[in-house]
This record gives C-alpha cells, sequence and structure tokens, in this order.
C-alpha cells in the first residue's frame, strides 16, 4: 500500500480523496486506500457547510539527471553485447513505442519480464526467449522499472544448501532506471535483494526514454552504425533458431489428455487472432505460451503481472479489465486458473449480473501446481521423495474434483467442460466465443497438463 489515511471531517475527506488520487498516479504506481470511519459516513451534513472538492493536479512523472542519461547513453553505444529488461516500463501505450525505438536505434535484444505490456512478442529483437544466454554473454545490461534486478542477474538454488551465483560474466555494467528508488517504506519490503549497480537513477523510465533515445543518437557514427547492423544480423539469426525451437516444443503432448498448455493457447489464438481481443489474466500463465505464440502488438493486449505475486488475484482483475474493455467492445480473454478462482468464485456471478462480456478458460490442472512443486523440493531436500503422499496434502484438487462449468453455470453463465480431449477444445472456445460476442460471460473447463 503506497499511502493511507483515515479522515476525520467531510473537508479532510476531500482533500485526502483528492491526495490519495494523485498519489496512486504518481510513478511508482500503486494502491492506496482511504478509511471512512462509520460515524463520518452516517452523521448528517451540517447545515451552512461549505463543502467543496479540491482542485486535483497531477505530478509530472520524474525524469532521469540528464548526467546520469549522458553516461548511460555512452556505456549503451559502446557496448558490444548490450541487452535491456523491461519489466514495469510501458507505464502507458508510449512507453511501448520509446522501448521499440530506443531497441531499434541501439539493434539491442530486449527480455521482457511481462510486468507490463512492455515491447511487441512478435518483434524481431524480442528476445525474451533467450534471456539466460543473453545475460551470461551482455557486457551492459539496462533495467527500465526492473523489480527484481538483484534476481535477474542471479541464480538461486533452492535445494538442501541453499546458493546463490551470479550468472553475469566479470565485468559487466548494470544500468537502473526506475521510479522504486524514490519509494521506499519501512518495514513493508518488496524490493527483493539488494542490488548492485554501476548506475542508478532514479525516474520514471518512460519519462526518461526520450532523452536516452536522443543521447544514443548522438553518439551513433557511420562506423558504429555498420556494427550495430552487423549484431542485428546475428540476432536475426538467433531469434529465428529459437522460434524454430519454440514450435517444436509446443507440438510435444499436442494429442494428450489432460490437454497441454501449449495446445490450449494455440487453439485458443486460432479463435481471436482476426479479433480486436485483450488477454486479462495475469501474462506468465499458462507457462508464458501466450506470450510465445501470440502475436502481442497493442498496449491494452495485456494486463502484466500482479504485483503482489498473491494467490487470488487473477479472477477478479480480470473481471474489473473486462469491464473497462466492454465500452471499447474489446473481447476479453481470461486464462483462469483453478486454485486462483477458488478465492473468489463470486465473481462469475458479478460478470453474470453485470452483463460483462469476458471468455473464462480454465487452466485446470487441479491442483495448486506452485505448492506442489515446492512441497516436492523440499520434500527432496529432506530425503523423503517426491513422490510420498504427503506432498499432495493442502495442494492438490481432488477427491472430489471441482466442476467448473456447473459452478458458473449455477452463478448464470454460459459454461461447458471439463474438457479432456483436445479435439473438443476448438468447437467449445468457437461456441462460448458466440456468447461473449452478444455481451455476456461464458466459461470452459479444461483440464490440463500441470504447466
Amino acid at each position: 500500500m503506497k499511502w493511507d489515511d483515515m479522515p476525520v471531517s467531510l473537508p479532510h475527506f476531500a482533500e485526502s480523496a483528492v491526495r490519495a488520487y494523485k498519489i496512486a498516479l504518481t510513478p511508482p504506481m500503486m494502491p492506496v486506500l482511504l478509511v471512512a470511519d462509520s460515524e463520518l459516513q452516517e452523521k448528517p451534513v451540517p447545515e451552512g457547510a461549505k463543502l467543496r472538492i479540491p482542485k486535483l493536479t497531477l505530478t509530472a512523472p520524474p525524469q532521469g539527471d540528464s548526467g546520469a542519461v549522458a553516461e548511460a547513453a555512452q556505456l549503451l553505444v559502446a557496448a558490444e553485447n548490450p541487452v535491456l529488461i523491461a519489466d514495469r516500463a510501458g507505464r502507458t501505450a508510449a512507453g511501448m513505442k520509446y522501448l521499440v525505438e530506443l531497441a531499434e536505434t541501439l539493434q539491442a535484444p530486449v527480455i521482457d519480464e511481462a510486468g507490463r505490456m512492455n515491447f511487441p512478442t512478435r518483434h524481431p529483437l524480442n528476445h525474451t526467449d533467450r534471456r539466460g544466454a543473453l545475460i551470461a554473454n551482455a557486457d551492459v545490461i539496462l533495467g527500465l522499472e526492473l523489480w527484481d534486478f538483484w534476481g535477474t542477474v542471479h541464480s538461486l538454488r533452492d535445494q538442501l544448501h541453499r546458493s546463490s551465483r551470479s550468472v553475469t560474466k566479470p565485468g559487466v555494467k548494470l544500468i537502473s532506471i526506475t521510479a522504486a528508488d524514490l519509494f521506499t517504506k519501512s518495514n513493508y519490503q518488496d524490493f527483493q535483494r539488494y542490488a548492485e549497480l554501476d548506475l542508478a537513477i532514479a525516474a520514471d523510465a518512460e519519462a526518461t526514454l526520450p532523452a536516452l533515445i536522443e543521447a544514443v543518437k548522438r553518439l551513433l557514427n557511420g562506423d558504429r552504425k555498420r556494427a550495430l547492423q552487423d549484431r542485428r544480423a546475428k540476432l536475426d539469426a538467433a531469434r529465428q533458431d529459437a522460434l524454430e525451437r519454440m514450435r517444436a516444443e509446443a507440438s510435444y503432448a499436442w494429442d494428450a489428455s489432460p490437454i497441454s498448455t501449449a495446445r490450449l493457447s494455440a487453439e485458443l489464438w486460432a479463435q481471436i487472432k482476426d479479433k480486436d481481443w485483450s488477454l486479462v489474466s495475469t501474462a506468465s500463465s499458462p507457462s508464458n505460451w501466450p506470450r510465445r505464440l501470440w502475436a502481442f502488438d497493442k498496449y491494452y493486449q495485456c494486463i502484466g503481472g500482479s504485483g503482489g505475486a498473491g494467490v487470488g488475484y487473477n479472477a477478479p482483475a480480470a473481471l474489473g479489465a473486462a469491464l473497462a474493455n466492454r465500452k471499447h467492445g474489446r473481447l476479453s480473454i481470461n486464462i483462469q486458473t483453478d486454485g486462483d478462482l477458488m478465492y473468489a468464485p463470486g465473481v462469475l456471478w458479478t460478470a453474470a449480473h453485470h452483463r460483462i462480456p469476458l471468455l473464462n478458460i480454465m487452466h485446470n490442472n487441479r491442483a495448486y501446481h506452485q505448492e506442489v512443486m515446492h512441497i516436492q523440493r523440499m520434500a527432496n531436500r529432506h530425503n523423503r521423495g517426491i513422490a510420498n503422499v504427503n506432498v499432495n496434502i493442502g495442494t492438490t484438487i481432488d477427491n472430489p474434483n471441482i466442476e467448473y462449468a456447473k459452478l458458473a453455470q449455477s452463478m448464470g453463465q454460459y459454461a461447458e467442460g471439463p474438457i479432456t480431449d483436445p479435439k473438443d477444445l476448438g468447437p467449445a472456445i468457437r461456441r462460448a466465443l458466440e456468447v461473449v460476442q452478444r455481451g455476456e460471460p461464458a466459461l470452459i473447463d479444461v483440464v490440463t497438463q500441470p504447466r
């Protein structure tokens, strides 16, 4: 929570409401909280009270120091293997445009951490799938609103003896541009491990990118531009190899039951690719296949990550995004994990009651599988074996299996499933889309592989 207050009077509430809105929309953007005491809510407005709402003036996003931006430009232009890593950089559609321009100016690969919609997935310089090799070989790494810089450049071994190691080569220069450096709040520590940087610019990345782009352009001469074009040719070849490996991976277990997450994502893409769509679920689920297989090229096509990594976020967030999309006539798609939905299943009724068009595709692996894998690691650490029956206590969602289609139907939604045969998936999605395009929510329960 970025800021909170408990107003004790109506003028106090008016000021706090405007202040809360201003603080929430000042980078780094975060939630705020106002508590209205019952006395304040229920007490009559005094006769003759002169109430007013204060004027709102939003804060201009902070831009990076000009000297620091020039130093960053020099490092990036001189680098032989620069890497750009974006997490929560795309604050608006302009942020994505600026990052594309910077990448193309430098002919540098981009790794998209998907905290927001930062970079088109099919752009030739999107090398997210090659992150390990790129980071290991980089001589300059630029992190843009990177929430966990330390975790990006380190590997953690979570076994009997936990250990970590750097995954970068000696001498790599680390540059950070983030407004998060302007916000640290006492004991609520969500800023991860301390990263040892070479240049830290405490500023909003999106607001700073135009100055950085111009500084880079001023440093590029003819010889350097030719060298960058040679780098681009090598990057294009490497990306093509990565795409071929990705397509081969997607074909594994194509006809399997439970249905593979790649097959689910591919079947869904085949139905929506020619529509004006928006993925309103977290970007990394399931197994990042949508971002690997789909063409994300518009800012509103991805809502990014939760920020807090809490279970139970996805279903309410998807509904809120679908409500925002409704006035634009966009098709909202939610790939919904099963355990997450059980934290707030009432969102199904809310969607039906308010006629919010939303296609829910259940990624139903019948488990909190993140927890299954963690308990397996813990069992392995204590030499108990990952097949130990205790691994399933509190982590699997079976005996009985939840019938999500029946759950949705009980709350007034069109629903089908559980679907276990991949050949049935495409037709079911097509029928559900017809319902959604009439302005109603729908749900397809798909029994899937764990990941």
